[in-house]
């Protein structure tokens, strides 16, 4: 079983991204955080196998917090919406072992996790500086290569999950 512990400001989805997460036979979701320092205090207390971390929070942002890490103990897999100038070199610096996008197709988030706990990093090429040294674009993972049937993105989560619900989405 992959222990996951998610960080995430937006509450509506920490929660999604947690119950979507708890679908999954071989992941469970041991606890959820509205910041940094609040995953940091989980993750010490909870030990858990992966940490989901949005890239921006309260307190202490996602890379701070990965940073502060010990990546032998538990590996972060950053969130992020957006590519910004500077954060992937602070990404790979920090040690993280994923680097990918909220939107991307929410199949990929738990083969990420799966192939993340295999030893493999993932960082998704369009989160990647222009100035990104060869070295580091050889890390991109094949999952992003992939080709398949057409799947949701991450945001489709609260969707996914008020249907299993049976909750209403307006």
């Amino acid at each position: 079983m992959i222990r996951i512990v998610i960080a995430e400001d937006q509450e509506m989805l920490l929660e999604a991204m947690g119950s979507l997460l708890n679908l999954e036979d071989d992941m469970e979701v041991v606890g959820l955080a509205g910041n940094g320092e609040e995953a940091l205090t989980l993750i010490n207390q909870l030990q858990p196998d992966v940490c989901l971390m949005d890239i921006e929070m309260p307190k202490m942002t996602g890379l701070e917090a990965a940073k502060a890490i010990n990546s032998l103990l538990c590996k972060v897999i950053i969130l992020t919406t957006f590519a910004r100038p500077g954060y992937f070199g602070r990404a790979l610096k920090a040690d993280v072992r994923g680097y990918l996008l909220k939107d991307s197709p929410s199949e990929e988030l738990a083969s990420s996790i799966r192939s993340i706990m295999d030893g493999k990093r993932i960082y998704c090429p369009e989160l990647m500086d222009a100035d990104s040294s060869a070295a580091e674009l050889d890390d991109v993972n094949e999952v992003f290569n992939q080709k398949g049937k057409p799947i949701g993105t991450v945001r489709s989560y609260f969707s996914t999950i008020l249907d299993k619900i049976k909750l209403p989405t307006g």
